[in-house]
This record gives structure tokens, sequence and C-alpha cells, in this order.
């Protein structure tokens, strides 16, 4: 499998994961609500992480700043460790299993993204010099 096959597969894994998050938030926003606030964190955050979820997609996807998809990747990764963490405190370890998947769709995503997008991230392993062997 292609690096770019890779990047794309992950990618639209990892924003459909996050896409169905915020879908979940939005219809279930009581049940959700009382398991953030089980996991130590205020309920309130329901209405943020939705508006936060569904933005992150539409920087990462479209990419019209190599800066803000970055930003959108840093912010997935740690909200998802944060997630698993929580989760793990409570000993709740098959509610981690969501977040942990989505680590790995992260760095299958941030790791292979200058291989498939034209204006490459100076943060991914592959700088804007290697870009064009690597096609």
């Amino acid at each position: 499998m292609t690096e770019t096959n890779l990047y794309w597969i992950a990618t639209a894994m990892l924003s459909l994961l996050y896409l169905s998050s915020a879908l979940l938030y939005l219809t279930r926003s009581e049940q959700v609500r009382q398991i953030i606030v089980k996991l130590g964190y205020p309920g309130y955050l329901v209405q943020v992480l939705i508006i936060i979820k569904l933005l992150a997609v539409a920087a990462i996807l479209s990419r019209f700043s190599v800066g803000l998809s970055d930003l959108a990747y840093a912010g997935m990764f740690y909200h998802l460790a944060l997630a698993v963490l929580a989760h793990l405190g409570v000993r709740d370890i098959k509610a981690a299993l969501p977040a942990a998947v989505g680590l790995v769709l992260i760095a299958g995503s941030f790791f292979t993204q200058n291989a498939a997008r034209e204006m490459p991230s100076p943060y991914a392993p592959f700088g804007a010099e290697t870009i064009g062997d690597a096609r």
C-alpha cells in the first residue's frame, strides 16, 4: 500500500470517527454529559467538543492552511490521548478503545500527509525537500 493510500484511508477513518462522535454528542448530549462528568470534567465541555471536533475535521480535510492543519492534528492527538487516560483512570478499558484506535489513525494520517498533499507540513517526517523523491 502506498503512503498516499495510507494517508487517505487513515484520514477518512479519523474524520469519520470524529464526525460520528460529534453526531453522538449532539443526539445524546445528556448521556455524554454524564460520562464526561463521571470522568471528572465539567459537563459544558460537550458543546465545546462538538464544535472543536467539526472544526478539526474541516481543517485537516480542507488544508487551506498547513499551520492550522498541524494545529488540528495536535489538538486531536491531545484530545485522544487524554480520552484514553481518562477512561483508563476510571478503569473503563472498553470505553478507551475508540480513542486508542483514533491515536493509531492520527499517527497514520499525520506521518504520511506529505506524500499525499501538495502543501507539505514542516513537522511531518518527510520535509518539503524530500516530497519530490517520495512520490
